[in-house]
């Protein structure tokens, strides 16, 4: 099984900050507005160089989703940045009528997702929002896994043209993709091949699934983990490829069933290669306060958890 290894940990949102700054560099269009977060959501530097470019909006999401249609309707490339609870649920109406029935090239930058927020808790966390965006029209939706992958996610967000909800974290996790690979919205990377089971996954709980492989390796099961960044438009082929190979899927997700990435697969593969499948994500609930490491044990998130559900998947 290839391994992977700790570039050193870093958090996902550091890496769009990184590509913003660098997309701003080559695209004068680039613009960038903020709902009161700019620096949590890692916009200081781009702001800092481009200060004609970046906007900050106060506490109002919905009239800077507003401001950045309106900005992508003169040829501006607008990225609006807030926490993923804010910039999704909270605008919901300006996303759908404004940014996706109109077909405005706008990016949605959106930090602190899922139950890794931490202490914040429940209010401030979201494990609903890749559900939201996966219902829109036209939007397409992308979750790297690790601070190489968001930054070139996000100087491929800023050369697509249509509306892109970018998700990514806050906490510091582990960086192992190649930092030269370009990122090509609409694949799903294959990071380790296997026989006997598929683990499909994204975002923070990519780099969990890999060190489950690992467990299930010692045991003589071999896992292939596939790191699927782009949840819409999906991978389809990549993804029934493993599915009829292994006979096994297993879907690894920081987010509730209801609208996920498992539903998602689950509809693709009833009705082109049924399989045995599983599930490990956050079911039917809100989230709660804790440390990201603490919220990770209690919802299963651990490699131990993850390869304990892929054996009883293996044995049903």
């Amino acid at each position: 099984m290839k391994q992977y290894t700790d570039q050193g940990k870093k958090d996902t949102r550091s890496g769009f900050g990184e590509g913003l700054l660098q997309a701003g560099r080559e695209n004068p269009q680039i613009v960038a507005l903020a709902a009161d977060l700019r620096d949590s959501v890692k916009m200081g530097a781009f702001a800092a160089e481009f200060p004609q470019r970046f906007f900050q909006c106060g506490i109002a999401e919905a009239n800077m989703v507003g401001a950045a249609a309106g900005l992508a309707i003169t040829g501006k490339v607008p990225f609006i940045g807030s926490f993923a609870e804010f910039v999704t649920a909270r605008v919901y109406d300006q996303l759908r009528q404004e940014v996706c029935y109109s077909h405005t090239n706008v990016k949605i930058a959106s930090s602190h997702a899922g139950i890794t927020l931490g202490e914040d808790g429940a209010t401030h966390q979201t494990m609903e929002d890749v559900a939201l965006m996966r219902a829109l029209p036209g939007m397409t939706v992308i979750v790297p896994c690790d601070f190489n992958q968001t930054r070139n996610a996000t100087l491929a967000v800023a050369r697509h043209i249509g509306p892109v909800y970018l998700r990514f974290g806050r906490p510091a996790v582990p960086n192992f993709t190649d930092p030269d690979e370009p990122f090509r919205i609409g694949k799903a990377y294959v990071m380790t091949t296997g026989s006997d089971l598929t683990i499909l996954c994204y975002g923070h709980l990519v780099w969990e699934c890999l060190q489950a492989a690992r467990i299930l390796e010692e045991q003589g099961i071999s896992a292939e983990v596939i790191n699927v960044a782009t949840i819409k438009p999906l991978d389809k082929e990549t993804i029934m490829a493993s599915a009829k190979k292994t006979g096994a899927v297993l879907v690894a997700e920081e987010h509730n069933m209801a609208g996920s990435l498992g539903e998602s697969v689950a509809a693709v593969l009833a009705a082109s290669s049924p399989c045995r499948m599983s599930f490990v994500n956050g079911g039917d609930r809100f989230g709660e306060s804790g440390s990201p490491s603490e919220l990770m044990m209690a919802y299963g998130f651990e490699p131990v958890n993850i390869a304990e559900k892929a054996k009883e998947l293996l044995s049903r």
